[in-house]
This record gives C-alpha cells, sequence and structure tokens, in this order.
C-alpha cells in the first residue's frame, strides 16, 4: 500500500515479528476494499473495528506488563498510518481510541501512576472501546456538573464524538455549576442516560461516525471523578495529552495524503503524461515529504518524554505543517490525476475531502499561531487554546 518513497522520512518502529505495523498493513486492503461503501452512505465503520479488535489492536498500547501489546507511540502512529491508506474514517476514528489508551499508558510508565491500571487492564481483557469528547471539551470544557450527595449529576453534549456507536466508555468532562472548575469522569455509553444523536453528515470523514453523545442527568460519584482543574486554562495533564495525542490523530492524515499521492501516481502512468505533469507530481512529493518530515518531528518530541509548555507548542507546530503539507499534497494529487480523478471509482476525491478534517482540529491556525508567537516572545500561553 505504501511505495518506498513514502517512507523514506519515517523509519518504521522497531518491534518484534508482526508488529501493529504489520497487522495494519495486512488489514489495509480490507479496509480499502469497504472504504467506498461506508463513505456513500454515511454509515460508521463498525465492520473495521470487528477486525482491529480481531487482530489485537484495541489494546495494542496498553503495557504489556497489564496484558496488552506494548506498543509505544511511534508504532501505533505507524498502525494508524497504514490504516488510513485503506480507509481514513477507521484510522481517524481509531485514533481517538488509540490516544486514550496511549496517555494513561504513558502516565504508567513515566509517572508510575497506579491509578490508571484498571482501565488499561479492562482495555486489555475486555476490548473495551474508549471514546474521546475533545472536540467538544479541550481545555475550555462543556456540559454542567451539578453537585448532588456523593457526587455529580451530569447534563452535557458532546459534539465530534468519533466511533461512538462502538464504544464503551467516554472520556470526557464537565464545568461545575460556577464555571470555575473541570472535572474529568468516564461515561458508561450503555448507561440510561447517555444516548447518541445521528449527527455526522459531513463533507469528509463521514465513516467515523463522530455524532453528538447527549448526556441527561448521569450520577458520576465522588469516586469517579479522575480529575478537577481550574476551567479555561492549561493543566498539566492537558499537556500530557496534547503531546501524546496529536501524532496519532495527525498520523491518520498523513496516511490519508500519502494514498492520494499513490492513487495519482498510478493514475498519471497509465495515460499520456504532458510536460507540465512531471512537475507536478515533484512538487506533489515535496509537498508530501514537508508532511512526513513535520510528523516525524512531532514523534521525536513525544520520545523526549517531557510533557509541557514547549512540547506543546512544538507538538502544534508539527500539528499545522502536517495539516497544510498534506492538504497541499493530495490537492496537488488530484490535479495530477486529471479528470479520472474526479470519478469516485479511483478514490480520490474521497481522500480529497477526508484530508480537509486536518484542518479542525485544535490548536487551529488562529490560536497554533497565537501560542507559537507568544512562546516565541517570552508571553504566557496558560490561557491560549
Amino acid at each position: 500500500m505504501t511505495s518506498t518513497s513514502n517512507l523514506a522520512a519515517y523509519p518504521a518502529a522497531s518491534a518484534p515479528p508482526r508488529s501493529v505495523i504489520d497487522i495494519a498493513g495486512e488489514l489495509a486492503p480490507q479496509l480499502a476494499a469497504r472504504a467506498a461503501t461506508f463513505d456513500e452512505s454515511d454509515a460508521f465503520v463498525a465492520d473495521n473495528y470487528t477486525l482491529l479488535k480481531d487482530a489485537g489492536l484495541v489494546e495494542a498500547g496498553v503495557p504489556m506488563e497489564l496484558g496488552g501489546g506494548g506498543a509505544d507511540v511511534e508504532a501505533l502512529a505507524g498502525m494508524l498510518r497504514l490504516l488510513a491508506h485503506g480507509c481514513g474514517s477507521t484510522a481517524l476514528a481509531f485514533a481517538m481510541h488509540t490516544h486514550q489508551v496511549a496517555i494513561p499508558a504513558w502516565r504508567w510508565r513515566h509517572q508510575r501512576v497506579a491509578a490508571v491500571e484498571p482501565l488499561l487492564k479492562r482495555v486489555a481483557a475486555e476490548r473495551i472501546i474508549l471514546l474521546s469528547s475533545g472536540g467538544s471539551d479541550w481545555i475550555g470544557g462543556s456540559g454542567t456538573a451539578t453537585k448532588v450527595e456523593g457526587g455529580y449529576r451530569i447534563s452535557a453534549r458532546k459534539v465530534f464524538t468519533s466511533g461512538a456507536e462502538a464504544g464503551d466508555l467516554l472520556m470526557t468532562s464537565a464545568l461545575t455549576e460556577d464555571g470555575t472548575s473541570v472535572i474529568h469522569f468516564a461515561a458508561p455509553m450503555k448507561a440510561a442516560e447517555v444516548s447518541v444523536t445521528d449527527t455526522w453528515h459531513t463533507l469528509g470523514m463521514r465513516g467515523t461516525g463522530s455524532h453528538d453523545v447527549i448526556i441527561e442527568g448521569l450520577m458520576v460519584p465522588d469516586a469517579g471523578v479522575a480529575l478537577t482543574r481550574k476551567a479555561g486554562e492549561w493543566h498539566p495533564l492537558f499537556q500530557i495529552i496534547a503531546t501524546t495525542a496529536f501524532p496519532l490523530i495527525y498520523a491518520a492524515y498523513l496516511g490519508v495524503a500519502e494514498s492520494a499521492r499513490d492513487i495519482a501516481v498510478g493514475l498519471a502512468k497509465g495515460k499520456r503524461g504532458a510536460s507540465y505533469a512531471v512537475e507536478l507530481a515533484g512538487r506533489m512529493d515535496t509537498e508530501l515529504r514537508a508532511a512526513q518530515l513535520a510528523h516525524r518531528w512531532m514523534i521525536e518530541i513525544v520520545e523526549r518524554n517531557a510533557p509541557s509548555a514547549d512540547s506543546v507548542n512544538e507538538i502544534m507546530i508539527g500539528r499545522a505543517l502536517v495539516a497544510r503539507h498534506a492538504i497541499s499534497a493530495t490537492e496537488l494529487a488530484l490535479e495530477l490525476a486529471g479528470g479520472a480523478g474526479f470519478y469516485r471509482r479511483h478514490g480520490l476525491e474521497r481522500h480529497f475531502r477526508d484530508i480537509q478534517g486536518a484542518r479542525y482540529h485544535p490548536l487551529q491556525a488562529g490560536p497554533q499561531a497565537h501560542y507559537a508567537g507568544a512562546m516565541a516572545l517570552g508571553l504566557p500561553v496558560a490561557n491560549v487554546y
């Protein structure tokens, strides 16, 4: 699925035989065969999740000591990147579960946080799917947590909940009534107070099933509150989240761009090419290489194991560059393919639509530039998000 030139800027993670990257490469053709059907029907990629579970990828990021596959962020990113060669929606939705596993795994490994062990063991033993409400919450938080005896009552609407139909636990948060604090907790998706609303009808990434999740009066006991933080500013946990999650999320977009490149080259080679096609191909590969190098930088930041305001800045610079160059490479791929690329049957127009999603994750262009500029000038960034 992946050309040698595409992998040049991103060496494979060292791993035992049949690593998560090997498994993803084996699954990619099956995902590709189904991708158009999910896209055209706005259907969630449920059958693909069954494949991922059966292949052992759900628990891939859980430490081996806790029953998982022990894959690090580099290997998980490579896995998602190859899954995206088959189906961008599957890779992006699964990235949300993958980063929700990678974050507690990092805390267990590097901070010796024992409190995350039960969750990680459940992922390994039961292959439960974790959901992220990052699109709703981020630093500002959303929803209301009303204090009652023994805990909180939660009312919230969580948008962009990728994989909602397959999820077991929604890792989310809500603002206290006075708006000054945010509590973090896991909402059981099968609870009577939790429901999924069919809202995901979009330009691209149509198979992610990123519907709205409605929480109406869910009781969260005090013991179920994993963290209480000040609302509207960065917390050290969010520095870990940002540093760990975004190289995984943007691995999916990088894989989409690489696949678009390969489709375009195949179409261009099959027809008489004008001289300008050579230049288009060169510009396309140059843009793609820039995206690969930016993503490689993100992985290197993760490998420093030092989440901080500085690591957030570097990750978000990388995120901006991957998005910019992956979108540009995909646009050039469509141009290189010519009229053939306009037909759905080749899949390139789907890649063009899917890659547009890279624009919308935090930190978007304005906040990212503000954050980077504040860091450069020695100004506070606690409230820049």
